[in-house]
């Protein structure tokens, strides 16, 4: 089990639990104020229990037991709570054991999924923006809040972004504002979107000026291969004097 410290509870990022579990650990604890008592205004807390909620679905649509993720709420002065909070989980985190052996995957396999989820961060985080800002007020619908198939469809019905070749102009506009800078881009050259840069936030889409029309939804299914370099020169037909 790992222990990270940070001010607030809401800046407690799926990042930082995917890169615990890549690195080996058994199992990650949030511990965070009681709900409705936040100590900086923000309720930090409540984004921290959005966020652990759905990461536990991601954990079970990977394979990885959600048992393996837990959030407490205490104060400052609940050093008994906290205790037992914490011995409670460590001996969970000790029955289950490794998840190679509770959970029957490898390591090899456990660390590509992760790497796979790691690389959709960015996107989940704008896909569900709305509902990890919201706040789950009863315990007893904490289970419900993220379904099942809600997560599954989040996976296969991902939304990747292309660049048409043929209706490209480089005119730079989606370059400049991708927030990523996961556009390959040039004067006089057809742009490429960098897939392994991109987080899938439809920036490029919405900037490419309407007359020109060349970036491409795709939900589910691969885009295209990028244009060879050698090809992506554009050659405009100068005007008759």
């Amino acid at each position: 089990m790992r222990l990270i410290r940070v001010m607030c509870s809401g800046r407690v990022d799926m990042g930082f639990i995917l890169r615990a579990f890549s690195k080996g650990t058994d199992g990650v604890f949030i511990g965070a104020c009681h709900l409705g008592e936040c100590n900086y205004v923000t309720h930090g807390n409540y984004q921290a229990l959005s966020m652990a909620l759905l990461f536990k679905k991601i954990m079970e649509h990977i394979g990885l037991n959600p048992e393996r993720l837990k959030i407490a709420f205490m104060s400052g002065s609940e050093a008994n709570v906290f205790v037992e909070e914490v011995n409670d989980f460590v001996k969970k985190i000790k029955e289950l054991g490794p998840p190679n052996k509770s959970e029957g995957i490898s390591e090899s396999e456990l660390k590509s999924k992760l790497e796979e989820v790691t690389k959709l961060v960015p996107y989940i985080k704008i896909v569900k923006r709305d509902k990890l800002a919201s706040r789950p007020d009863k315990e007893e619908a904490y289970e419900a809040f993220f379904t099942k198939d809600e997560i599954d469809r989040l996976f296969s019905e991902v939304i990747s972004y292309y660049i048409d070749p043929q209706k490209c102009q480089a005119c730079m506009t989606c370059a400049r504002r991708c927030p990523a800078d996961a556009i390959i881009s040039a004067k006089n050259r057809i742009h490429v979107i960098d897939q392994d840069k991109c987080i899938r936030c439809g920036t490029c889409f919405e900037s490419c000026p309407p007359k020109f029309g060349a970036v491409t939804k795709y939900a589910g299914q691969p885009v295209p291969p990028p244009v060879p370099e050698e090809q992506r020169e554009i050659v405009r037909k100068r005007k008759k004097e």
